[in-house]
């Protein structure tokens, strides 16, 4: 009996083994993600993805950009190991890569053609000429405007237009008995949220974060300007409750006729043109972000990426799909059931030259502009020690960054002053830039 129970108990053990092994191959990626609209419409198409890949499933977390933020920052600092592929910014790929908190990008496959993304945006994943991010999409900023409610206001948008122009027209479109606000500008506190427009509209005033020495410039007169010129803009002709608007809520206002112009991401063109999501789909016109005659535009440079953490298990798995994902397959494949305005811009240049989309998407051509235009080693009118368009690329900046968004937002909601706003904003940035060692 003994003899026989061992055999069993032996073959038993086999055949859980095998069980297991074959399990085992059906791994899990997680999938941390933000709630634009691009990547939601990702995770409707992944059945390409998991045909060609049958023993790959995919998990999504999907959350608003400041929660994604923080739980991916957390997650990635303390090795929680929660995500196999992270949805991050150009602002964390190269500071991330230093720390090796990344797995560089080797093996995206024989027909993925890295050389065709776009200059702007690949440079800014690129550490130690290695790529620690594959962008899923690419964006600038840019007006986004009411053609009819522009004309009803006697005024002709110019192609690249001051901000006095969109001051003036703004007030001018602005009628609110019939719900119609000039401007939709984001106020959410974030340092990706309101700060992004915010440092992108400074550096047309010629404000900077930082002089030569890493002392805050929030004392200047540059500054001042800026915050005074758009808590007065947004007051006369921005939205109600216009603190708590982000990209998402500032999106559904355009698309619902709410706003007559719109300055943000360029990614939204596709949004506020397409006839199923939008109302006024087929009134919008396009400009470039305005300057002030300084010889700077505030226009910035994002990508949302897909990498891979250093403490994933699934290191394989996971680019085999940020290499589907950020292919040209992919394109082709949202082209075919979106139409090709719908495919996500700005990664590759082939799209650019590519005569369906340049036919479909009317904004194709000043959204190459608005990228190539971006210069984050020279953002300002003024020389600055760090690089970033709309963000700072040190560490210290996704805290200081929310700490100002969320004074400024405050002041745009008339809980404090500007000159106080700002007041706090130089003394909480002196206070941790000496702390972080950059102010000696």
């Amino acid at each position: 009996m003994n003899l026989k129970t061992s055999l069993l108990g032996a073959c038993s053990a086999l055949v859980i083994a095998a069980v297991s092994g074959g399990l085992a191959q059906a791994e899990t990626l997680t999938i941390a993600t933000v709630n634009n609209g691009d990547m939601v419409r990702m995770q409707t198409l992944t059945d390409d993805f998991t045909k060609a890949n049958p023993d790959i499933q995919l998990e999504w977390v999907t959350l608003e950009e400041n929660v994604l933020r923080e739980r991916v920052t957390t997650d990635i600092a303390t090795k929680g190991g929660q995500y196999d592929v992270l949805t991050i910014g150009t602002y964390e790929v190269p500071i991330w890569a230093k720390q090796n908190w990344l797995l560089p990008l080797d093996n995206l496959g024989a027909d993925y053609d890295v050389d065709d993304l776009l200059p702007a945006i690949r440079s800014g994943l690129t550490a130690d000429g290695k790529l620690y991010a594959a962008p899923f999409y690419g964006e600038s900023s840019m007006v986004m405007y009411r053609k009819d409610l522009i004309e009803k206001a006697g005024l002709t948008m110019p192609d690249a237009p001051t901000w006095d122009f969109i001051n003036d027209a703004a007030r001018k479109m602005t009628d609110r008995a019939n719900g119609i606000n000039g401007i939709c500008l984001r106020g959410k506190a974030g340092w990706g949220e309101n700060m992004a427009f915010l440092t992108a509209t400074s550096n047309a005033f010629g404000a900077r974060w930082f002089d030569e020495n890493w002392k805050p410039q929030f004392d200047q007169p540059e500054w001042k300007n800026t915050l005074e010129m758009y808590v007065k803009l947004m007051n006369d002709a921005g939205p109600q409750g216009a603190s708590s608007n982000g990209f998402n809520e500032n999106l559904a206002l355009f698309q619902q006729g709410k706003c007559g112009m719109w300055i943000d991401a360029t990614v939204a063109a596709s949004f506020v043109t397409n006839p199923k999501d939008s109302t006024v789909a087929d009134k919008v016109g396009f400009a470039l972000a305005p300057d002030t005659g300084l010889g700077k535009r505030g226009n910035w440079l994002w990508a949302w990426n897909l990498a891979i953490p250093a403490g994933t298990q699934k290191a394989e798995a996971a680019e085999k799909f940020v290499s589907w994902a950020t292919s040209k397959h992919y394109l082709d494949l949202v082209a075919a059931k979106e139409g090709w305005a719908n495919v996500p811009p700005g990664t590759r240049s082939s799209l650019y030259a590519n005569a369906d989309y340049q036919k479909a998407a009317p904004f194709a051509k000043m959204t190459l502009e608005s990228i190539n235009a971006a210069d984050p080693k020279n953002p300002s009118t003024k020389p600055v020690p760090y690089v970033g368009v709309q963000f700072v690329a040190i560490p210290e900046f996704q805290s200081l960054g929310t700490t100002v968004g969320q004074l400024f937002s405050a002041a745009l909601a008339g809980q404090m002053s500007v000159d106080d706003a700002l007041a706090q904003a130089q003394t909480a940035t002196t206070r941790e830039m000496t702390r972080g060692g950059y102010i000696k």
